[in-house]
Order: structure tokens, then C-alpha cells, then sequence
């Protein structure tokens, strides 16, 4: 059976601050990349470094373009060329042709875009060729844009169902501490209920990315939630990948969790574009939360509807409190809903094989 990598390559790790590539970690990262998919792995590349690369392109004309999206659309596109012509003369030795996937938030809003963007992936893999995924730099607004290529790269593992997410930057992983204290050590093999994220991690963006290590950690334990191992480390460390996959000590790793279905895949990627929510009461939060059991959201425990959204969008689930309990496939809409609410004897508004629940 074919096994999948999801390979995310971060803008410090590919570019300088001057925006030139550092073609000695591709290359070696190409070489490393090339022996996985002779060893029978599909491997799918998600990168940055677009905008960061297009700095050394665009140069002095770059001061021509008065207004500040235009000037990041201007990098993203001179960029874009640069990376994937790169890409491709260093992935031909090794016999894998590249393809160019460019994705936005609105593609992983609706089920059909959804399944269209999975369709196109899994025909290159079938076909042998090294798809590279990154943000639509070019069309993307501010509300369509993805916090970083962390959050891409776990949408786009959950998709293709992927067994390994490799999330690779120029830190080693994730440090129990203070990085700067002596007694500091990297976390080997994270547990949510050992480690707490607001312990170990500083918030904060690099130079060349909008991620830090804060964000790398929620998608990390998200996406290890969703069924796919997750490893956060040093992509310049020789030999990481084939270490990551032979299961070595290679930065820090978080366990895959149960099995989970497409759909729920799905709904984990859609729920920051949910058209409205419900808000229900101790009791229906309860027994949703309840992992020993499987349940439906029922109209009975809803408190207030918040609309407008028509049958078949996804839906925020929120707690009495206002906290985001998951998100679902309404039934029926807003209007329906609000008739149904605190209701016995109605249909669930939403059935749990459409329900994706966040803790």
C-alpha cells in the first residue's frame, strides 16, 4: 500500500532575508524527497517562499507600485516563477515532474470545490507527478487568506488523507522551555494531556512568514486529531525526512488519532467559513461532548440561531458560553431552525455523521 508525505517547507528555511534561494537545502531537501518516492512514497510539497523570493526578482521596480496589496501581488507572481522554474530543474534528476497547485481559503469552503481540488491532487499522484501547493498570494484577500502555509499544509494532509505532515522550518521542534535556558530540551513525542501549548510556545511571526511557532503547534495537534502523524522540525538537519519516516527522533512528533471519515475531514477545513451557528444549552453541549456516545444536534437544545444559512452549509456549534463547540452540515435552514428550536420530536439539525466537534 502506497504511503503519503505532506512536506511543508517554511520562507526562512528556502530564502534569505534578501529574498535569494538557499539552493543548497533544496537541493538536499530534493535529493531526500527523490529516494521517498524510489522507496514508494507519494509525496506531496507544500512551499513557501513565493513573496519572499519574488523580493529578488521584482528589485528596484518593486518601487514603482504606490499601493501595498498590489506590491505583495507583484512578489507573489515574480516569485512564483522563480520557485517552481527552481523546483523543477531540481526535481528532473530524480525522474519526478512538477506540478503548480495554487489554493485559497474559498477553495476548501464548499464540498464541490472541496472535492474538485481533491480530484486534480490525487490525478497527479496517480500519474507520478510532485504536486507543489501554495496560498494564491496573487487573488487572495485578507479574510481568504490562510493564517500561514502551516494551516495549508494540514488542510491539504486532512484531504488526501495523507499518514505523515511534515512541518519543516529552522527550529528543531518544539522546546519544553525557555529555548534560551540551559536545561531546555526538545519535546519528543507531544501529549495534549502531558503538554500544554500556552507552557512551551512564544507567539510570534518571522521575518519572512505570517506563522510562528504557536500557530505550527495548533495545526500540528489538529491535524494529528484527524488521523496523520505530524512532525514539527529542522528542515536543513541532514537526512530529516528519511529519519521522519522511519519513525527516528527527528524533532517533535505528534501521534495520529482515530480514523476519521472524509466528510469530517472536510467539515475540519470548512469551519472558518460556516455561514451562521447555533448556540445550545448545557445539556445538548454535554452530550455532544460526550465521546462515549454518538450524538445528533437536536433542535430541543438550541438556545438562538444565528443566520442566514440555507440547507447544506456549514455551521458553527457554540456552547452556552459562546465557545465554538465544532461545526456541522445544517439539515434545513435558519428559518426552519428557529421554528424547530427547543423542540422535541424534530429532526436533527445536524446528523452526527455531518458533525465535527474541535476537542
Amino acid at each position: 500500500m502506497e504511503r503519503r508525505i505532506v512536506v511543508k517547507l517554511g520562507s526562512q528555511l528556502l530564502c534569505d532575508p534578501a529574498g535569494e534561494l538557499n539552493l543548497a537545502v533544496m537541493e538536499q531537501l530534493a535529493q531526500q524527497i527523490g529516494r521517498l518516492a524510489g522507496a514508494g512514497w507519494q509525496v506531496l510539497l507544500v512551499s513557501s517562499g513565493a513573496v519572499a523570493a519574488g523580493r529578488g526578482v521584482a528589485g528596484a521596480r518593486l518601487d514603482r507600485v504606490a499601493d501595498t496589496v498590489a506590491r505583495k501581488q507583484v512578489l507573489a507572481a515574480t516569485g512564483q516563477v522563480r520557485l517552481m522554474e527552481r523546483y523543477r530543474a531540481l526535481f528532473e534528476p530524480h525522474g519526478l515532474a512538477v506540478a503548480q497547485v495554487l489554493a485559497s481559503k474559498s477553495d476548501f469552503q464548499t464540498r464541490r470545490h472541496y472535492l474538485n481540488m481533491r480530484g486534480c491532487i490525487e490525478g497527479l499522484l496517480s500519474a507520478g507527478i510532485l504536486p507543489v501547493v501554495n496560498e494564491n498570494d496573487v487573488v487572495s484577500i485578507t479574510e481568504l487568506m490562510f493564517t500561514d502555509n502551516d494551516e495549508l499544509a494540514g488542510l491539504i494532509a486532512g484531504m488526501v488523507k495523507a499518514d505523515l505532515l511534515c512541518l519543516l522550518s529552522t527550529v528543531p521542534g518544539v522546546y519544553d522551555g525557555d529555548p534560551e535556558a540551559e536545561d531546555t530540551q526538545i519535546i519528543e513525542n507531544w501529549d495534549d494531556a502531558v503538554h500544554r501549548p500556552e507552557d512551551v510556545v512564544q507567539a510570534g511571526a518571522s521575518a519572512l512568514g505570517r506563522g510562528g511557532m504557536h500557530s505550527k503547534l495548533n495545526m500540528a495537534r489538529r491535524t494529528a486529531r484527524l488521523g496523520t502523524t505530524v512532525v514539527i522540525g529542522d528542515g536543513a538537519a541532514p537526512d530529516i525526512l528519511e529519519r521522519i519516516c522511519a519513525g527516528q527522533f527527528a524533532g517533535t512528533r505528534f501521534p495520529a488519532g482515530d480514523e476519521v471519515s472524509p466528510t469530517r475531514r472536510w467539515l475540519a477545513s470548512a469551519d472558518a467559513h460556516a455561514e451562521g451557528s447555533v448556540t445550545v444549552n448545557q445539556g445538548a453541549a454535554k452530550a455532544l461532548l460526550d465521546r462515549s456516545r454518538l450524538a445528533s444536534l437536536l433542535p430541543v437544545g438550541i438556545e438562538s440561531v444565528q443566520g442566514p444559512f440555507q440547507q447544506g452549509d456549514v455551521i458553527q456549534v457554540c456552547g452556552p458560553g459562546g465557545e465554538v463547540l465544532g461545526c456541522g452540515r445544517a439539515a434545513y435552514d435558519h428559518e426552519e431552525a428557529g421554528r424547530a428550536m427547543g423542540r422535541r420530536g424534530r429532526k436533527p439539525l445536524i446528523h452526527y455523521d455531518y458533525l465535527y466537534l474541535t476537542d
